[in-house]
């Protein structure tokens, strides 16, 4: 956007558009100190989306509209936001080229793209970034994003009088929040756990390679209620308070979770097998940190520790937040917005540099 240029430390606004639910959240820097002004949080209807494009905007502005009028906590105090886009719904790949200039780099990036992505490349906008290089190759991160869909991300934001300075994936925003956390400079296995899906992502100074499972959060309910007979409401009441930590139903609940759960370790082995196999250096994975609503799952990390011989935590999002007065988030909602945090923390050389 040509008013990227004009960006003077203006400040600006996450909005996270799930498929069921939308946050917002606005945090002020002020040097390393990061204050946030206003957040919030609302939840909509699936059927506003058709496989990841927002088909009824006008509707969903509404919803949002009534989160900014009654519902925040805080204040957002700007009309310049950073949107993210479903990484689930993005098509994503790490490639090795010969050292290229950039004007040769943009075009050879386009054409490999060309190869491995089953769109048609007209059909999508295209962005990369250098994950590593020496003097012969390169390494680069290509992310491939329907415009169906930002398109009408971004007749929402009209609706709603906003300015968008910066598009990302949901992973990337998150693993900007991971960055500031402790150890994030070990090679690491990053795992947002949404409501229908799970991003899992190698992080290595940057975003090397991301995949996803299609399953999450509401699957684990799904499965619950249909092996205890319960309700979803019910299943999803018992996902929350026991999980599958120690409970007189600790095993057929990870029974009736075993299908998602062996998807979900099977794909994180592969990621780490391709990461160790494809690295130039002797680096091994250190740990794995989970994040996203899902992530609150009693006995997730200690299941993912003992499988994986792994060290697994949770992102903590709010650390290095401060919350001058305002209500912070409870334990269970904490992670449900570390994708927004990441989105409102963009900075002014990040945007320029897009």
């Amino acid at each position: 956007m040509n008013s990227t240029y004009f960006y003077q430390d203006k400040p600006v606004f996450g909005l996270d558009i799930g498929l069921s639910s939308l946050k917002v959240m606005q945090i002020n820097l002020h040097g390393k100190k990061q204050t946030v002004s206003g957040y919030g949080v609302t939840s909509f209807s699936t059927e506003m989306f058709t496989d990841g494009v927002l088909t009824n905007p006008e509707a969903l502005a509404k919803v949002a509209l009534d989160l900014f009028d009654k519902h925040l906590i805080g204040d957002i105090t700007t009309r310049r936001t950073v949107i993210a886009i479903p990484a689930s719904k993005t098509f994503t790949r790490s490639m090795t080229l010969p050292k290229l200039k950039p004007n040769d780099l943009n075009a050879a990036v386009q054409l490999e793209a060309e190869q491995y992505i089953p769109v048609p490349i007209q059909d999508l906008y295209l962005d990369h970034s250098v994950i590593s290089q020496n003097d012969k190759e390169m390494e680069i991160l290509v992310v491939a994003v329907p415009k169906k869909m930002v398109d009408s991300y971004m007749i929402l934001t009209r609706l709603l009088g906003l300015e968008v300075v910066a598009v990302e994936t949901t992973i990337s925003a998150a693993g900007r929040l991971f960055i500031q956390a402790e150890r994030s400079d070990v090679p690491t296995v990053l795992i947002d756990l949404g409501s229908l899906s799970t991003d899992i992502t190698i992080y290595d100074k940057g975003l090397v390679v991301t995949g996803t499972v299609s399953s999450g959060g509401d699957s684990f309910s799904n499965l619950i209620s249909e092996k205890l007979g319960v309700t979803k409401q019910e299943a999803h009441v018992i996902k929350t308070k026991y999980g599958l930590g120690v409970s007189k139903k600790q095993k057929e609940i990870t029974e009736g979770l075993s299908p998602i759960l062996e998807q979900l370790i099977k794909e994180i082995r592969r990621m780490i097998r391709y990461y160790e196999e494809r690295s130039n250096t002797e680096k091994k994975i250190g740990q794995i940190v989970t994040m996203g609503g899902g992530a609150n799952m009693p006995g997730l990390s200690e299941y993912m520790t003992s499988t994986l011989r792994l060290p697994v935590r949770m992102c903590d999002p709010w650390q290095h937040l401060e919350f001058a007065g305002l209500q912070p988030p409870n334990s269970v909602e904490k992670s449900m917005y570390v994708t927004v945090a990441g989105l409102a923390l963009v900075k002014r050389a990040e945007i320029i540099k897009s």
